[in-house]
């Protein structure tokens, strides 16, 4: 019996690393770069070599039905990269550093802000980590170059909505960021952040086609679908996922479907890549 029992342990302890251990790795066995998406502007990025990247990692959205489970199961995080000092963006990210050990990866203004009020660890940010828009960085023996470009937007740090303090004063943030990573022997994603359409977009790339472009399209407090995809005309990519839509009702009023229409006018039905929220991609 006491044979059996360990045997049963044995079979216990293989199906969680299955499950757990190996899904998590795949990627990097197989030398593939992993994209998930959870509602709003927030993904995980994970390289072959097993790095793993967060965008704006709010994951307590209401597109999100796992929610902060998202943030509380991430053991293992190397950059979190967030473009703008707004709650619905900034999200989870000092308690998954404070967890992790992550860096962040910010404008200065907005990383040096974070510290002072947003709770971040300032053991976690460092000029290493912080840049304006035109630096380029480089990580993990260059196996993740990211490029800070700009985003027309807003930005601004309250401890009160960050859940951090009672202290609901609007710091500054910092100029609002969009950034082209770039995976070695994997593809450039560019994540707008929250901007609207600007001509500046079609700079991008004469210096690294992007293979797939983070867009932004609920339109309000961004550009929404029309703007979007004539943004997506200036940049080019190969593919466009839709995000930061659905979240702030009624407000928000732009949809997938909007978008994807606007794309067809174009002629750029090609490039639309809808995600599924807390469903990967390989890339």
């Amino acid at each position: 019996m006491q044979l059996l029992s360990n045997l049963i342990q044995h079979c216990r302890k293989l199906i969680y690393i299955l499950i757990f251990g190996l899904a998590s790795s795949a990627n990097a066995a197989t030398g593939d770069t992993t994209l998930t998406w959870y509602g709003q502007s927030a993904f995980v990025l994970t390289t072959p070599k097993g790095h793993v990247v967060l965008f704006d990692p709010w994951f307590a959205n209401s597109m999100n039905p796992q929610g902060d489970k998202v943030a509380d199961s991430l053991q293992h995080v190397d950059l979190i990269l967030v473009s703008h000092g707004h709650f619905d963006h900034v999200g989870a990210a000092a308690a998954i550093s404070k967890r992790t050990g992550a860096k962040l990866v910010a404008n200065l203004d907005l990383g040096e802000n974070l510290v002072r009020y947003g709770g971040f660890p300032k053991e976690n940010v460092s000029y290493a980590t912080l840049a304006n828009s035109g630096g380029q960085l480089s990580f993990f023996d260059g196996e993740v170059e990211i490029l800070m470009v700009p985003a027309v937007h807003s930005s601004h740090i309250s401890g009160k909505d960050l859940g951090v303090s009672g202290d609901d004063e609007e710091h500054w943030g910092g100029n609002p960021a969009g950034f082209v990573v770039k995976i070695a022997g994997g593809p450039t994603i560019y994540h707008t952040g929250d901007t609207d359409l600007f001509q500046d977009m079609a700079l991008i790339p004469q210096f690294s086609h992007i293979d797939w472009m983070l867009a932004c399209i609920g339109d309000h407090f961004t550009m929404g679908p029309s703007r979007a995809a004539a943004a997506v005309a200036l940049v080019k990519p190969t593919h466009v996922v839709p995000m930061h839509y659905g979240t702030f009702l009624p407000m928000m009023t732009g949809t997938p479907e909007a978008f994807k229409a606007e794309l067809d006018k174009r002629k750029l039905s090609k490039t639309y890549s809808p995600m599924r929220v807390g469903v990967p991609i390989q890339m």
